[in-house]
């Protein structure tokens, strides 16, 4: 993914008025890499993350996934960008596990066989194999957010971006989030993680890009970026958050 000098305004119109919420942000994300964007409330990362295949169209400047020009094909950059939201009800379609995890692979127009063997592979991912039938009313908020993960990974994306996933999550759940994240990423998908609170994935990503104001802060590999990362109103790890991270062997 590639961002070109990216701004992004809310309200006004062409270049007055309103609000800027992502300002003249340019960076590449290599594919396979993990990435957590980091700010506070405001900072402009969810905008950000959403220029990544069409959800947002910048005021100004480019965005291309693989080489192409997001609003030039929005169906390839949707299908190469998966996005889980903030809160995974916004995004679910269908009234049962297995239906809404297929929807996106249906309107690729994919064979019967494919979509069955995507949505298979893609709950298998997410340790919900076998939940096809159930009711997504009836899931917990752990298991509801790992089914808007395997709706994601149906579509086979390059990039998988997940927007505050562990909000409202217990303990036992961010972890199984978290491992699902780290196979993902030894399986060659690049992982994008928007969040406030790093104390989750800071010692599992390979970057952080730190917003304040709509701009960025910060672009390092976690030991470099920890010490200024409290300055962006952000909650990192206790101790010493530059220790080696732990090995996803």
């Amino acid at each position: 993914m590639e961002v070109r000098e990216v701004t992004c305004r809310y309200g006004g119109s062409g270049d007055e008025g309103g609000v800027t919420a992502v300002d003249d942000v340019s960076l590449s994300v290599p594919d396979g890499q993990f990435l957590i964007v980091a700010g506070a409330n405001g900072s402009g990362k969810t905008t950000l993350v959403r220029t990544f295949n069409g959800l947002v169209d910048p005021d100004a400047g480019r965005v291309a996934v693989n080489g192409t020009p997001v609003e030039t094909d929005l169906v390839a950059a949707r299908t190469a960008v998966g996005m889980v939201f903030q809160d995974p009800r916004d995004q679910f379609v269908a009234a049962t596990v297995g239906a809404d995890v297929a929807f996106g692979p249906e309107n690729l127009g994919l064979s019967h066989a494919e979509i069955d063997r995507r949505v298979e592979a893609a709950l298998d991912a997410v340790n919900m194999a076998g939940r096809e039938t159930d009711r997504i009313a009836s899931l917990s908020g752990g298991e509801r957010e790992r089914v808007a993960i395997a709706g994601a990974l149906a579509m086979e994306p390059d990039h998988l971006v997940l927007d505050e996933p562990f909000t409202g999550l217990d303990e036992p759940a961010r972890r199984s989030v978290v491992e699902r994240l780290r196979a993902l990423r030894r399986e060659g998908t690049g992982v994008v993680v928007v969040t406030h609170d790093l104390r989750d994935v800071f010692g599992v990503a390979d970057r952080v890009v730190g917003l304040a104001d709509g701009r960025v802060a910060i672009d390092a590999p976690p030991a470099e970026a920890a010490a200024a990362l409290p300055g962006l109103d952000v909650r990192v790890p206790e101790g010493d958050p530059a220790e080696p991270r732990p090995s996803d062997g």
